[in-house]
C-alpha cells in the first residue's frame, strides 16, 4: 500500500470555499453587530477573524499529520470532552444555560469539541471492528460512545447540539454496514416516544416546539424570533436591502441575529443572490467531502469522512431551516457565518481534517 502525500492532491476548492463563507459571514456579522463610535478593533466581527486565523492555522498544521495517527489520538480526545462537558455544568449560566467554559477572556464550548471526539472514536470503532462479524452485545458500543456527550449536551441545555449528533450517529452507521432496517425502526420508535420526552424539557423548548406549529400563537413571545427572520428573509428581494441597510436587522428587530439568526441578516441585505451564494458553497463542501469519503479505500478515512461532512451539513440544513421556519428553533449556529470562537475554530479544523484525507488517503 502506498501513501499519497502529494500536496498536488490539496484540495483548493475545499479550501477557498470556507473563506468565501466566512467573508459573507463577516460582513453580516459586523452588520448585525455595530455600535455607532465603535473602532473596527473592537467590533464581534474583528474577533471572528482572530478566531479564523487560528482555524486556518490549525489547517495547514492537520494536514500534514498522516489521519491513521489520529486513531491514537480518539479515546483521549473523547474523554477529555466528557470531562469539560461535565465540567461546563458547574461553570456560571449564561442566558439560562451552562454552555461556556471561560479562559483568558474568551469563552468556548466543549459540545462543539464533543462533536469532532465522537465522530474520531466512532470512525476508530468502526475501522477495527467489522459489523457481521461483531458479537451482538458490542453493537450497543456506538450507542453508548454517543448516549454520554449527548445526556450531558442535553443537560446544558442545547437541544439542537445534543439532536445533531443522531444524524451523525446514523451516517456512519449506514457506511459501516448498519441494517437500514433496524435503524428505520429504532427512529419509528424514537418518533413514538417523542410526546413522552416532551414532558422533560424546558418550559422554553417547549415552546419552541409549540410556535413552530404556528409561530403566530405567541406572535409577542417565543414566536417572535420566528416571525422577524421569516419577515426579514422575504424582504430581501433578489438583491437585498443594502449591506448595513436591512431594518429589520439594523432596527434590532431580529433576536441574536448575529449568532443563530445571522442568515436572516444576509437574506435581506443580500437578497437571493447572496443567499444562493452561501447555499452553494456549502453544497461544494458537502459535496466534496462525501466525495472523499467515496474514494479513500481505508474504513478509517472513509468513515471520518462521513462524519465530519455529515455534521458540518446536519449544520447548515438545520439552522438555515430554523431561520425560514421549516424546522423549530434549537440554536444551532451557521458554520463559518455565525459569530462564535468555538464554532469556527473546530469547524476549520473538520475542513483540515477533509483536506487531510484527500492527500494522505493511501493508494493500492
Amino acid at each position: 500500500m502506498k501513501k499519497n502525500i502529494g500536496f498536488r492532491q490539496f484540495d483548493k476548492v475545499l479550501f477557498f470555499a470556507p473563506l468565501g463563507i466566512f467573508l459573507i459571514g463577516f460582513l453580516s456579522i459586523y452588520s448585525a453587530s455595530f455600535q455607532s463610535r465603535q473602532a473596527l478593533g473592537e467590533t464581534l466581527a474583528m474577533r471572528q477573524v482572530i478566531w479564523m486565523g487560528i482555524g486556518v492555522l490549525l489547517v495547514f498544521l492537520v494536514v500534514r499529520v498522516d489521519y491513521f495517527r489520529l486513531q491514537d489520538l480518539a479515546w483521549p480526545c473523547y474523554a477529555a470532552s466528557v470531562l469539560l462537558l461535565i465540567l461546563v455544568l458547574f461553570m456560571p449560566a449564561r442566558l439560562g444555560a451552562h454552555r461556556w467554559i471561560g479562559l483568558g477572556g474568551f469563552n468556548f464550548q466543549p459540545s462543539e469539541i464533543a462533536k469532532l471526539s465522537v465522530i474520531l472514536v466512532l470512525a476508530n470503532f468502526f475501522s477495527r471492528n467489522r459489523v457481521e462479524y461483531l458479537p451482538k452485545e458490542r453493537l450497543v458500543i456506538p450507542f453508548l460512545v454517543v448516549a454520554a456527550p449527548f445526556f450531558l449536551v442535553l443537560k446544558e441545555p442545547d437541544l439542537g447540539t445534543a439532536l445533531s449528533l443522531l444524524p451523525i450517529l446514523f451516517s456512519m452507521l449506514y457506511l459501516w454496514g448498519f441494517r437500514a432496517k433496524v435503524m428505520l425502526w429504532m427512529g419509528l420508535a424514537a418518533a413514538l416516544v417523542s410526546p413522552v420526552l416532551f414532558l422533560f424539557l424546558k418550559e422554553y423548548q417547549k415552546a419552541r416546539l409549540l410556535v413552530f406549529v404556528n409561530p403566530n400563537a405567541d406572535p409577542l413571545g417565543a414566536g417572535y424570533t420566528i416571525i422577524q427572520s421569516k419577515i426579514a428573509i422575504g424582504s430581501g428581494g433578489v438583491f437585498g436591502k443594502g449591506f448595513m441597510s436591512g431594518p429589520q436587522n439594523q432596527l434590532h428587530f431580529i433576536p441574536e441575529r448575529h449568532t443563530d439568526f445571522i442568515f436572516a441578516v444576509v437574506a435581506e441585505e443580500g437578497g437571493l443572490v447572496a443567499s444562493l451564494i452561501v447555499l452553494a458553497l456549502f453544497w461544494l463542501i458537502v459535496h466534496r467531502g462525501y466525495r472523499i469519503a467515496a474514494q479513500i479505500p481505508d474504513r478509517l478515512g472513509s468513515q471520518l469522512a462521513c462524519g465530519v461532512t455529515t455534521m458540518l451539513a446536519v449544520q447548515v440544513i438545520v439552522n438555515i431551516g430554523m431561520t425560514m421556519g421549516l424546522f423549530p428553533v434549537v440554536g444551532v449556529p451557521l458554520p463559518l457565518v455565525s459569530y462564535g470562537g468555538t464554532s469556527v475554530v473546530m469547524t476549520m479544523l473538520a475542513i483540515g481534517l477533509l483536506l487531510n484525507l484527500k492527500i494522505h488517503r493511501p493508494l493500492f
